[in-house]
């Protein structure tokens, strides 16, 4: 789960890391009142994207009209802030995270200035190829730590830690002279650092970055941007984070399938898949990805339907995938286990016959009661199309999506 920045501040004042004072606000008449209290202030978009700074906020995200360019802005005066406010507030933010879409501003954070003299990139995640949490550092801060990784690795510096004791001080002290600091600036740093770790560790945070962490000319460290994001699994321990979830930033199919206990994530391609199992979903989108190049066809989401579902979850899991306009094809892919074939087979022919599906839709089954489900397909005089295996499944969804496109063009 993401938040806001400003939420992340919030979360984070409660470790007392050092932050600029601020103010979130849904108005520009609340904008230009939280900035008499600053004078110069930075206006802040706030949504679940990075790279706000360099991006473009449009009127209307199809008309391309351009409403203000960066999706941050230094205020010198309370009134400039309400003008730059009137130019995000309800437009679209479009940057390198967003897609061509865009997101819309409905709140915008206001914050204090402070005197920087270095800007440094800093973050903390779990590094699964060792089972163990990261603290990242550079002394590249404010630019997109993925150009900085691609043309000058050598200038990040990447540290493990133990979750059950956090950040040491000499580790801290080692990521200080990593970053060639001096005098009271390791002191600080040490200090900061193992907040943001324990912030991060406390709140079961999958990921907490700070770019830039600057200094200041008073040899102070403060967090100037801070994003964070959290382990789903682990909400139930944070019902006060969980509450923090902005549902308008979030894709509706995606939405609407996490309040079904559903997992569902959207991807780029055309077929749609329903899966029972995580790991076999997960393979049936590397499958389609591979059998279905010959087609130019890929997965157009994830979607595990758990392993206890019944006729009415399969129902909701047609309609979420029916919902993309990209999808052209549908796999269904089911081991019976706990969900039996038979299950599955009566959900599906519901869904057929109820929703009027009109693209090509394409079944295979497997495990218990295998016989039973297929039976109900065959007889039910349907269009549904049989597979055997998944790579059969995958090439027949495949060369059927490609003809209903070159059909519906």
């Amino acid at each position: 789960m993401k938040v806001h920045e400003y939420q992340s501040k919030q979360i984070l004042k409660k470790y007392n890391a050092p932050l600029l004072q601020g103010i979130p606000c849904t108005t520009a008449e609340e904008v230009e009142k939280a900035a008499e209290k600053f004078g110069r202030s930075v206006v802040k978009s706030q949504i679940y994207a990075g790279g706000r700074g360099k991006g473009t906020v449009y009127n209307e995200p199809e008309l391309k009209t351009v409403s203000l360019d960066g999706g941050v802005k230094l205020a010198s005066s309370p009134q400039e802030a309400r003008e730059y406010a009137e130019c995000m507030l309800g437009k679209y933010l479009q940057t390198v995270q967003t897609g061509n879409e865009g997101k819309q501003v409905n709140t915008i954070y206001i914050e204090d200035c402070c005197n920087i003299e270095s800007e440094y990139y800093f973050s903390i995640l779990l590094d699964r190829s060792v089972a163990a949490p990261m603290v990242m550092v550079s002394t590249e801060g404010g630019m997109d730590i993925e150009e900085v990784a691609e043309e000058s690795p050598e200038k990040i510096f990447k540290l493990h830690f133990n979750p059950l004791t956090g950040l040491a001080d000499h580790q801290a002290r080692l990521l200080a002279y990593q970053l060639g600091l001096k005098g009271g600036q390791i002191r600080n740093f040490i200090k900061t650092a193992k907040i943001l770790v324990k912030a991060y560790l406390d709140t079961d945070s999958d990921l907490l970055e700070v770019n830039p962490l600057v200094l200041t000319t008073e040899d102070d460290f403060m967090v100037l941007d801070s994003k964070m994001t959290f382990d789903d699994n682990a909400l139930y321990r944070h019902p006060e984070i969980a509450k923090l979830r902005d549902k308008s930033e979030e894709d509706p199919a995606e939405v609407e399938a996490i309040d079904n206990n559903l997992a569902f994530v959207k991807l780029e391609g055309n077929i749609g898949c329903m899966v029972n199992g995580a790991g076999l979903a997960m393979a049936t989108v590397d499958a389609v990805s591979i059998f279905g190049k010959e087609f130019n066809a890929a997965p157009a989401n994830f979607l595990d339907v758990g392993g206890g579902a019944n006729a009415e979850k399969v129902k909701l899991a047609f309609r979420i995938i029916l919902n993309d306009p990209s999808v052209d094809a549908i796999l269904v892919n089911i081991f019976g286990g706990i969900m039996k074939c038979d299950v599955i087979a009566e959900g599906v022919l519901q869904a057929v016959r109820e929703m009027e599906l009109h693209i090509p839709l394409i079944v295979r089954l497997a495990g218990t009661n295998v016989e039973e489900g297929k039976k109900m397909i065959a007889e039910s005089g349907l269009k549904v199309i049989a597979a055997e295996d998944l790579p059969d499944g995958c090439l027949k969804a495949a060369k059927a999506a490609a003809e209903y496109r070159k059909g519906a063009k």
